[in-house]
Order: C-alpha cells, then sequence, then structure tokens
C-alpha cells in the first residue's frame, strides 16, 4: 500500500511538472504564443470537447446511471459563475472587461485536474498497470492545458506574473493536490461517486470549449483555426485510442 501511494504521488508530480513546463514555454516565447493565441483556443476546444465525448461520458455512464444530470450540472454551472462574474466583476470594473475569458476555462481546467488526481489514486489502488496506463494518457494532454490557462488569463487582462501563478495553481497543483486528498478515502468513493465527479466535470469542459472558446476564436477568423481545432480533435482521439 505504502508503494502504491509513493507512485501515484510521483506520477501525478510528474503530470503537474509537465503542465508547469506548458506555461514556461509559452511565457519563454511569449510573442508567439500571442501571436497564435487563437489557434491554441481551437486546438483546446478541439482537445476538450472531443475527450469529454469520447471518453469522460461514456465513463461517467458506465459508472453511474446519474451521470447525464451531473453532466448537465456541470455545464450549467460553470454558465452560472460566467454570467455571475461577467454581471458583478467585469461590468463593474471596465479594465477588466475580459477577466472571464481567463478565469472561467482556468476554473474548468482546474477542476478536471483536481478529477485527474482522484484517477491517479484510483487507478495505482487497482494495479500498477492499470495506473501506468491511465499516466500515458492523462500526461499527454498536460502540456496544452498549461500553454491555454496561462495565454486565456493573459488575454484576460491579468499580468504575465499573476497569469503564470494562476495557471500553475489551477493547472498544475490540482493534480497531485487531487492525489493526496483523495487517497486516504479511496475505501469511502465509490465507483457511482467517482462516475459523477467525472461527469460533472465533462459538463465544465464541453461549456469552456464549445460556449466560451470557439465563439471567441471564431469572431478573429483566423485562416487556419479550423485546422487548430480538427488537430485538437485527433490528439484528443489518439489519447483515448492509447488508453483502450
Amino acid at each position: 500500500m505504502g508503494n502504491t501511494f509513493w507512485t501515484a504521488l510521483a506520477t501525478s508530480t510528474v503530470a503537474a511538472l509537465v503542465t508547469s513546463l506548458g506555461i514556461y514555454t509559452i511565457r519563454r516565447f511569449a510573442d508567439w504564443g500571442y501571436r497564435n493565441t487563437t489557434y491554441f483556443m481551437c486546438f483546446a476546444a478541439g482537445v476538450l470537447i472531443s475527450a469529454s465525448f469520447l471518453h469522460i461520458i461514456p465513463k461517467s455512464l458506465s459508472m453511474n446511471p446519474e451521470a447525464p444530470v451531473w453532466l448537465l450540472a456541470g455545464f450549467l454551472g460553470l454558465h452560472l459563475f460566467n454570467r455571475f462574474l461577467t454581471a458583478f466583476v467585469c461590468e463593474r470594473d471596465p479594465k477588466n472587461t475580459e477577466y472571464a475569458i481567463g478565469v472561467v476555462p482556468m476554473l474548468g481546467i482546474g477542476f478536471h485536474s483536481f478529477i485527474d488526481g482522484f484517477i491517479y489514486s484510483i487507478a495505482f489502488t487497482v494495479s500498477i498497470l492499470t495506473g501506468y496506463l491511465a499516466t500515458l494518457g492523462m500526461v499527454l494532454h498536460e502540456f496544452p492545458e498549461g500553454i491555454i490557462t496561462y495565454l486565456l488569463l493573459v488575454r484576460g487582462g491579468f499580468d504575465e506574473r499573476k497569469a503564470m501563478v494562476m495557471a500553475f495553481l489551477a493547472a498544475a497543483a490540482t493534480t497531485p493536490l487531487g492525489m493526496l486528498m483523495s487517497y486516504p478515502l479511496i475505501s469511502v468513493i465509490d465507483r457511482e461517486t467517482l462516475g459523477a465527479l467525472l461527469a460533472l466535470s465533462a459538463g465544465a469542459l464541453i461549456y469552456v470549449g464549445a460556449t466560451h472558446l470557439l465563439p471567441r476564436a471564431e469572431r478573429e477568423k483566423k485562416e487556419l483555426s479550423l485546422v487548430a481545432l480538427a488537430g485538437g480533435v485527433l490528439v484528443s482521439a489518439i489519447i483515448v485510442a492509447s488508453k483502450l
């Protein structure tokens, strides 16, 4: 049991480091990142939407018959938070009218990364092989998550230093935190509870991709935005296929 804990902690920490590497890389090449933010938004939307439909939702449905309710709750919950943020923060502070474009995706990605930590705990408890297979798929999507979280926070009006810290806390640190918080509760977290959390996560990610990222990206009419979207779908499909 002790070896399982340290293995799960080590792999969730690797996931956080990969996300941090994405944040560092995009900050290091900031000018290139800003010029291509629209492409990153389309790519991220492709990953988030397709990963939700191809893997997270089917998985949650197989674990919890009430998953559709939690899926809807995740979608509407993030929508209501976005409306609250727009009405009570952005409109009351004219300098920060774009905060929502950074904060809402950050919350959706952060919650999903936190649930990833739960998956590390459970997968390695099932078996070491199951844990490593789960790690392979999850680590692949960590790098772009770090990039898009940082870029959208900067675009939303946060300065680079604050965006870097917020992106790290939301997209990177939440994974080992989720693992540490969930590991002692493995015997309590049953299959249906995890299914509900996965569905909640999928609803949040679909909201971020379909109603938050894509509409903003489409307004900028970049030539290769459709290619970037297709690239995100392809990467997600490869990740899902690697878990089969």
